[in-house]
């Protein structure tokens, strides 16, 4: 049935017509400032309105929880760079979310970063953290790595109170008053604490070697995604293309993706260093989209569970990946 809809949905970009209601008058798209993407390009062109035929209205968030709960609500049809975690915090809960695709991959462009009077490093960790706040997201990927390190360092986190971020211009506040030892987030944030005097505990590559991963996915909800296929297709070729052509030489496009992302050049490039965008292939292949998706939000809820975090996981989160829509991508 999958594969029926995709190849309908295919059809119905030339024909407008595939069996279902035709294209919302508005798409509305949940997307982050000051998270450069390659897509970007598209965004700022209006490649996206051009090719679905409709207006594409593109909402900033400050989290991938704020994006869920604006689908749950109908106020967003489509989510942009969502994280994982959250995602799959939701359809724990028993929200209708489905992921369909993978949107950006990265490692050192999401991380905590100790205040320098703290002294705190991996060797020390365990004690000099003991009885100190932690300002960071929570239930996001965030959260998940900051935990995952916690563990791997020793870390008492029953000693540790974690304080709920509000964005990252406040997490560089925060840690710039002194009044938390450690701060986390993602994006300019990361570097702009680090610039301002702030150490990394633990590189990405580190925490990638303890087994984070860290990558950010396209979803939408059950409902859209029964009730607009063809959008949805149309949305990831957009987006593939897009990939493609950043992947194959972005210097063209650099100035124009800081200025949809609301940054200047300098660290638009150094974000975009950090960052790879995974195309069709890729993300179709066992790697991605094939089971270790699935099984990164399987491991991550677990360990929610194990830390007290969330009551339970789900057996399987199989159910909440699509890839029929990119397999109709050309």
């Amino acid at each position: 049935m999958k594969r029926l809809l995709a190849l309908c949905a295919v059809l119905a970009l030339a024909a407008a017509a595939c069996g279902g209601d035709d294209a919302p008058e508005e798409l509305n798209v949940a997307y982050f400032l000051e998270w450069p993407t390659a897509n970007q390009v598209a965004q700022h062109e209006q490649t996206y309105d051009d090719e679905l035929g409709v207006t594409v209205n593109w909402i900033p968030f400050a989290s991938g929880g704020d994006m869920a709960q604006a689908m749950e609500a109908g106020d967003i049809d489509i989510s942009y760079s969502q994280g994982l975690t959250p995602f799959a915090n939701f359809v724990t809960g028993g929200s209708d979310l489905l992921l369909i695709g993978v949107a950006v991959s990265y490692a050192d462009a999401d991380n905590c970063v100790a205040h320098p009077d703290y002294g705190i490093t991996a060797d020390n960790a365990a004690e000099s953290l003991a009885g100190q706040s932690i300002y960071t997201p929570l239930g996001n990927v965030t959260h998940f790595k900051l935990l995952k390190m916690l563990e791997h360092l020793g870390v008492d986190t029953g000693t540790v109170e974690l304080i709920q971020s509000e964005g990252g211009p406040a997490a560089v506040a925060a840690l710039d008053s002194g009044e938390v030892a450690m701060a986390c987030a993602f994006g300019g944030a990361v570097n702009q604490m680090i610039a301002n005097g702030g150490n990394l505990v633990m590189t990405g590559a580190e925490q990638e070697a303890i087994g984070i991963r860290v990558f950010d996915i396209i979803s939408t909800t059950g409902d859209f995604a029964e009730a607009y296929p063809d959008v949805l297709t149309g949305f990831l070729q957009v987006t593939e293309d897009a990939n493609r052509a950043y992947n194959r030489d972005r210097s063209p496009f650099i100035d124009t993706i800081a200025e949809a992302a609301g940054m200047e050049r300098a660290p638009t490039i150094a974000l975009l260093d950090a960052f790879s965008f995974p195309e069709k292939d890729v993300q179709l292949s066992q790697a991605w989209l094939g089971g270790t998706v699935q099984q990164v939000m399987k491991d991550q809820m677990d360990f929610f569970v194990a830390q007290g975090e969330i009551a339970s996981a789900l057996s399987s989160y199989d159910s909440f990946v699509d890839t029929s829509f990119l397999e109709a991508v050309e």
